[in-house]
């Protein structure tokens, strides 16, 4: 994520990020964003073909400007990864499900 602008007269600090090598990575295919005054929340989500539960893997609180910043850094890298492998389609129509396991067919 970029880091927020440096108040003029202070140096910023570099942070050494750690990944545990134990680290579970978890996939999800669905989002949900609430917030309230001083935060924004993530709920990522599971949604399983077939299944009507569905289950949040991870909750994400954040405040506000963090969530722009994330806005930012995700803007940046998908517009680097579309430059590099192409445009990203996003299925029109349809119900949530259909656009999540069914994929986008080319234009004919």
């Amino acid at each position: 994520m970029n880091q927020p602008p440096t108040p003029q007269g202070q140096s910023q600090m570099q942070v050494h990020v750690e990944l545990p090598p134990d680290l579970e990575a978890i996939y999800t295919n669905f989002a949900m964003i609430g917030h309230t005054p001083s935060e924004v929340i993530i709920d990522f989500v599971r949604i399983l073909p077939g299944n009507p539960r569905a289950k949040v893997q991870t909750r994400v609180l954040m405040t506000p400007m963090n969530a722009k910043l994330l806005l930012k850094a995700l803007t940046e890298n998908l517009d680097r990864f579309e430059a590099q492998f192409g445009p990203i389609v996003i299925p029109q129509g349809g119900n949530v499900a259909e656009q999540l396991f069914h994929p986008p067919q080319p234009p004919k």
